[in-house]
């Protein structure tokens, strides 16, 4: 509880024990410390005012970098502001969007170059945030600003919600260490909004009994050459869809039947070793006949990487009941019916099993995975593999 006093400077100095002491008469200053694991106490001026109807809380910085006299004379500049309509939280405040492209910006350094998670972002902000307090100062945005952008994707679009609120919320944490604001207006949203839905959205897919038959109306479709054999090349690999689309020829040595995907188009950020089975070297045969070998295994007509959605507007074209990211799901079920074991499967998925370090896992259970795509594209085509 906060209580209130004229504040001294020997006061300010000789305090030892966490509290709030506000000062008297002194436009809502008011001196607050608090205990840190790394810094002990820590002290700071903060102001309390209140804007178009709304309390706020400003900070004025650290003691003893700010003395009280200075922290007094901000507090006075402050309430006269106020006073005359102007609001101090603007001064040189950046907009909601200007603090997002600083967030972005900081955090990509850790992204996989290429990888989904800066478009995701750029993609859910322009679309749900940006259109309503995008040009707001960062720390005028409200609680109310935060729930009329979420709420038209609350219920509805709930694994969106999650990430556009995650969004939001970095940049409040962005704001609040910047000093543009002393709140977090995302702590509420639940509350306002209700309950969101729980649960994971799995992308379709179809049983793996049905996979041969969405290969051939696949086959059998008028794509571009290279977009259907991407998709059977994804497929007998149990590859992500981006990791087939990027092959290039340097990447395959088809003296080890081994494929070689380098870590920034990989999703843990490690190198990943793929066993190529027999299908899909009969695939890289049919590509090789197109490219001559060099640069991309699968380019779009123009030469370049085909785009994210080509595998997707293929599979909804032909209407096979499925994503391409839903082969994987496909395989993976495959695996637990044929009792391939669980870290295996996992593995061969390139994800890392838990309790399982990747600096163990060698060149025995890559052709342990070998044996496992070999049975699969069998399973596939109906072929054995030639001895």
């Amino acid at each position: 509880m906060a209580t209130l006093r004229k504040l001294s400077e020997t006061f300010v100095k000789k305090v030892r024990s966490p509290g709030t002491w506000i000062d008297r008469n002194q436009h809502g200053l008011a001196l607050q410390a608090r205990q840190t694991k790394i810094r002990g106490l820590s002290k700071r001026w903060i102001q309390h005012l209140e804007i178009d109807g709304k309390a706020i809380t400003l900070r004025l910085g650290t003691y003893p970098k700010v003395t009280l006299d200075e922290a007094r004379r901000r507090a006075k500049k402050n309430w006269k502001a106020v006073k005359e309509n102007r609001h101090p939280l603007t001064r040189n405040q950046p907009t909601f969007q200007e603090a997002a492209e600083q967030v972005i910006e900081l955090r990509s350094y850790s992204w996989r170059p290429g990888g989904g998670t800066l478009k995701r972002w750029e993609y859910n902000l322009s679309r749900f945030v940006y259109p309503r307090i995008g040009m707001k100062r960062v720390g005028m945005v409200t609680s109310s600003d935060l729930v009329a952008c979420l709420e038209p994707i609350w219920h509805t679009k709930p694994e969106t919600a999650r990430q556009v609120l995650s969004h939001i919320r970095a940049v409040m944490q962005w704001a609040d260490g910047k000093g543009y604001r002393s709140d977090d207006p995302t702590r509420v949203v639940h509350v306002a909004l209700g309950p969101i839905r729980n649960g994971v959205r799995h992308m379709p897919a179809v049983p793996y009994s049905q996979v041969s038959q969405v290969l051939r109306i696949i086959e059998a479709s008028k794509a571009y050459w290279a977009t259907k054999a991407a998709f059977r090349f994804m497929t007998y690999t149990a590859v992500r869809n981006g990791m087939a689309r990027g092959a290039r020829w340097e990447e395959i040595d088809l003296d080890t039947a081994t494929w070689t995907v380098p870590a920034h188009r990989v999703k843990s950020g490690q190198a990943f070793r793929v066993p190529l089975s027999q299908a899909a070297l009969a695939v890289l045969e049919e590509a090789w006949e197109h490219t001559g070998g060099v640069g991309l295994v699968f380019p779009s007509p123009t030469g370049r990487p085909l785009s994210d959605g080509t595998l997707s507007k293929l599979c909804r074209e032909n209407n096979v009941g499925c994503v391409p990211h839903g082969m994987r799901s496909s395989f993976f079920d495959w695996c637990a019916e044929t009792g391939v074991p669980n870290h295996i499967a996992e593995q061969a998925l390139a994800h890392t099993p838990r309790g399982l370090r990747a600096t163990g896992i060698g060149t025995e259970l890559l052709e342990t995975r070998r044996e496992v795509m070999e049975m699969w594209a069998i399973y596939l085509t109906g072929t054995t593999s030639p001895n």
